[in-house]
C-alpha cells in the first residue's frame, strides 16, 4: 500500500488540472513543474489528463451559439464516479483533478462570453391587426431578419386545443406559411412565427382557424 500524500503533494497534485489547461501564475506553474520533475506519479496523471486538455483547448467559444454551460448535473457525476472508485487512491486523484479540469473549462467559457460583445436584437415593428372574431384579442409586433420575416403574435380568446395556421403575404400575392400554434382559450399565449419572405416582400400576415377562415390579419 502507497503512503498517504502529505499536504504539499496533494496541493501539487490538486493542481495537475489547471496546469494541463495552461493555468496558475508563473509561480504556481514553477512549482508544479518542479513536482512533475520528480515525481513518477504526478508525471503519469498529467499524461492522463493530457487528451482531455488538448480536445478542450481546440473548442472555440466564438463560434458557439448560446450561452456554453457545464452540463446538468456534472457535479453529481464527478463525485459518484470517484465514490465508485473509492478503493482506489490513484483512481481517487484522478477523478478530483478531471473535476479541476472541468471546472477551469467552464470558467475559460464563461470569461470569454463576459467579454464577447452581445449583438444587438432586431427592431420590433408594431403592426395593425384587424380581429374578425368577437372571441379575440391581439396584438403583434414584426421583425426584420435576414433569413425572413418574424410575426410576434400575442393574444388571448384563441379555442383551445384548436390548431391556427399562420400565412405571411409576400407583395407579388403569394402566401407563404409561417406556422401554425395551438389556441389557449382565455389564457394569454405568445407566439414566435417565422417565414421565409424578407421584411421588404412582406405586406401582411393572416391568421386562420381549424376550417380556414381568417380569424385575425394584418396589412403592414
Amino acid at each position: 500500500m502507497s503512503a498517504p500524500l502529505g499536504p504539499a503533494h496533494r496541493a501539487l497534485r490538486e493542481q495537475l488540472g489547471t496546469y494541463a489547461l495552461g493555468g496558475g501564475d508563473p509561480a504556481e506553474r514553477a512549482a508544479v513543474r518542479a513536482h512533475l520533475d520528480g515525481c513518477a506519479a504526478c508525471r503519469a496523471e498529467l499524461a492522463e489528463l493530457a487528451p482531455v486538455a488538448a480536445r478542450l483547448a481546440d473548442v472555440d467559444p466564438d463560434r458557439l451559439e448560446e450561452l456554453p454551460a457545464p452540463p446538468p448535473g456534472l457535479g453529481d457525476a464527478v463525485l459518484a464516479r470517484i465514490a465508485a472508485e473509492s478503493g482506489s487512491r490513484r483512481a481517487q486523484r484522478r477523478g478530483w483533478a478531471l473535476a479541476a479540469v472541468a471546472a477551469v473549462a467552464a470558467a475559460a467559457f464563461g470569461v470569454g462570453w463576459l467579454v464577447r460583445p452581445v449583438p444587438p436584437q432586431p427592431p420590433l415593428e408594431r403592426v395593425a391587426v384587424q380581429v374578425d372574431d368577437a372571441a379575440i384579442t391581439a396584438t403583434a409586433d414584426v421583425v426584420p431578419h435576414t433569413w425572413g420575416v418574424e410575426v410576434k403574435l400575442s393574444g388571448a380568446g384563441f379555442t383551445a386545443g384548436e390548431v391556427y395556421r399562420v400565412s405571411v403575404r409576400a407583395d407579388d400575392g403569394a402566401e407563404v406559411p409561417a406556422g401554425e400554434f395551438l389556441g389557449t382559450g382565455p389564457a394569454e399565449l405568445d407566439c414566435n412565427l417565422n417565414s421565409s419572405v424578407l421584411r421588404d416582400d412582406a405586406v401582411g400576415f393572416r391568421v386562420l382557424d381549424a376550417d380556414g377562415a381568417v380569424v385575425v390579419s394584418s396589412d403592414f
